[in-house]
């Protein structure tokens, strides 16, 4: 049985980077889940490899068919946006590990769906006033620009990762970034200690 690695974490605290790093690391094997989502493409997003980008109208329906195993919506100032993941023709959690990127309530949603000695969290933190530096400099670019939004997800940040939270997730280990290089080489060594030890207890099973 595979296992899921799940990235969580704040807004801006560099978890693009780190998910896509892990996930080229060959020596770990990782497969990527495809996230699904009504909000609209980015410049520099790709259409089914960043997201798959979809209609209100088919989420609705894939709710129906009960086809959805974690989603959330944000009412943002540019309209609702969902994010989503999808039980569909990609998730081989027989034989694969997964690697997932998204928030607190899609992780939990996630490991309720799949268990949680299947499902490992892991936890990207920055000190609050660095991320919002970054956020803030991300914005300032003409092509972005979205201050307010920016705000907005600060603010809700606070909330949804709040300490209590964490701690009935059972969540305690974090991985901070305060250097990156040393950070992925943190997860990556965590990631491959587990896949060694269930692929060991698999061998002598």
């Amino acid at each position: 049985m595979g296992k899921i690695y799940y990235i969580i974490g704040k807004s801006s605290t560099g978890k693009d980077t780190i998910y896509k790093r892990i996930l080229n690391d060959e020596s770990l094997h990782l497969q990527s889940v495809v996230l699904y989502t009504t909000r609209p493409i980015r410049d520099g997003e790709i259409p089914d490899v960043t997201y798959h980008y979809v209609d209100e109208e088919t989420f609705q329906k894939l709710k129906r068919e009960g086809r959805i195993l974690e989603d959330r919506a944000y009412n943002t100032v540019h309209g609702l946006w969902r994010y989503f993941t999808v039980n569909d023709e990609s998730l081989d959690l027989e034989n694969r590990d997964y690697l997932i990127i998204g928030v607190l309530k899609s992780y939990l949603s996630i490991r309720d769906s799949f268990g949680a000695e299947n499902v490992v969290p892991i936890y990207i933190e920055v000190d609050d006033g660095i991320r919002l530096q970054r956020a803030l400099d991300r914005e300032k670019k003409p092509e972005n620009r979205k201050f307010t939004e920016m705000c907005r997800r600060y603010l809700s940040d606070s909330e949804d990762f709040a300490e209590e939270k964490l701690t009935a997730a059972g969540i305690d280990r974090r991985f901070i970034n305060d250097d990156l290089e040393r950070c992925i080489d943190e997860i990556r060594t965590y990631i491959g200690g587990i896949q060694n030890g269930y692929k060991s207890q698999s061998d002598n099973g």
